[in-house]
């Protein structure tokens, strides 16, 4: 690739770049997700609420804390629906198996009935703390904590997420939570604030929350694009395919001037091609590993062979001869279980010089199947306070 190719590859690039973080950011702006696909109670039925007793815990510095009878919804002060209780867990439930970030919402009556009369900000870090909540080496679990009667609430975040986030999770709080906590519609709240955590989450991964704008404005992008479904995907990559094939056959056939002469050069035809490609250049041709143009000047009669590897192409390149040529075998000599490793045979073979060689590689274990459902406990995660906070 030239560097006039070269530009114009990037020139194209920051244009895709720029045009889809707009839409993505817009979309994350304006386009909100249906409420978990809670539906309300049918006409005449009234919804119903059930409140548990919250187990109470001892903190390590012997301060008093709810405990948890489930990992991800704990609804002590009677504000959620069986239904919305359980969309809302399936959502939490999603979210760790899709990202391992580990969610949980917990309502209270009142921080008093744990011995607490300050702030909501040091008995959320306690409570956050004293589960364990997250991913022990990552930290990122996130604690919604939401105290009916004290009519204060805090979005706890675990100790990896950057001081960033702290002003994204009071976005969410402003915009999501509080509008409904102050006409009394706590469900409601609950639901589209759990929906706008988890939005904010999966827009910018914790892991990626050190990166460029441009690998969190993709991500985002591409969170989007699997909330609207799979077929906005199918009516995209038609046209975006069909616009790569556009630009890499451009960038192949766009006129050229000899670099020696400055003279406008020839593309020779595939037959022509031939007869400056050498016999394992036309192998590479013939098994569509490789493509080859063959560049003539009329002004000095230079002569400029371009290489163009086939992306989808099965042959590798064979380290004796350094052709596409060489294809691989692979043979399973023993199944790998979930108790022990298998093996395999890769068996190499070049069409153009002869060359043949085997390995044996080992198959990793397989992994049991395990869903966010099956836990039983947080992961041993950290909070040293970060998050944000709301009262109504």
């Amino acid at each position: 690739m030239t560097r006039h190719d070269l530009r114009i590859a990037l020139m194209v690039a920051a244009v895709v770049v720029v045009i889809g973080l707009l839409l993505g950011y817009v979309a994350g702006t304006f386009v909100r997700a249906p409420a978990s696909g809670i539906a309300p109670p049918p006409p005449g039925e009234t919804a119903t609420y059930d409140r548990s007793p919250a187990p109470e815990y001892q903190s390590a510095d012997g301060g008093q804390v709810p405990g948890y009878q489930d990992l991800y919804v704990n609804d002590y002060a009677g504000l959620l629906t069986p239904a919305a209780r359980s969309g809302i867990r399936g959502s939490l439930v999603d979210l760790y198996d899709r990202t391992g970030i580990e969610m949980t919402v917990l309502t209270i009556a009142t921080m008093s009935d744990f011995g607490h009369y300050g702030p909501i900000e040091p008995f959320a870090t306690r409570l956050f703390n004293t589960w364990g909540i997250g991913n022990a080496t990552r930290n990122d679990g996130v604690l919604v904590l939401v105290a009916r009667n004290d009519r204060e609430m805090r979005i706890e975040l675990g100790a990896g997420y950057a001081a960033s986030w702290d002003k994204r999770m009071q976005r969410v709080i402003d915009t999501a939570f509080l509008p409904a906590f102050r006409r009394d519609a706590y469900e409601q709240g609950i639901v589209e604030g759990v929906d706008a955590t988890i939005a904010e989450l999966t827009g910018g991964n914790p892991a990626e929350m050190d990166q460029p704008p441009v690998v969190r404005g993709w991500s985002r992008i591409i969170g989007w694009l699997q909330d609207l479904g799979g077929w906005v995907v199918a009516v995209l990559a038609p046209p975006l395919a069909g616009f790569a094939m556009w630009l890499r056959r451009y960038l192949r056939r766009r006129p050229r001037r000899c670099p020696t002469c400055a003279t406008l050069m020839q593309r020779a035809g595939e037959e022509a091609d031939d007869e400056h490609l050498d016999g394992g250049q036309q192998l590479e041709e013939y098994l569509k590993s490789v493509d080859y143009d063959v560049w003539h000047c009329t002004g000095c009669g230079r002569i400029d062979i371009t290489r163009h590897k086939n992306w989808f192409s099965s042959y590798g390149a064979c380290p004796k001869c350094q052709y596409r040529t060489m294809s691989t075998t692979s043979t399973v000599l023993v199944s790998a279980t979930t108790s022990s490793t298998g093996r395999k045979r890769l068996d190499y073979d070049c069409s153009h010089c002869g060359y043949k060689d085997s390995e044996t590689r080992t198959i990793p274990k397989k992994s049991k199947s395990s869903s966010g459902s099956g836990r039983s406990s947080f992961g041993g995660g950290s909070s040293s306070g970060g998050g944000a906070s709301g009262s109504w």
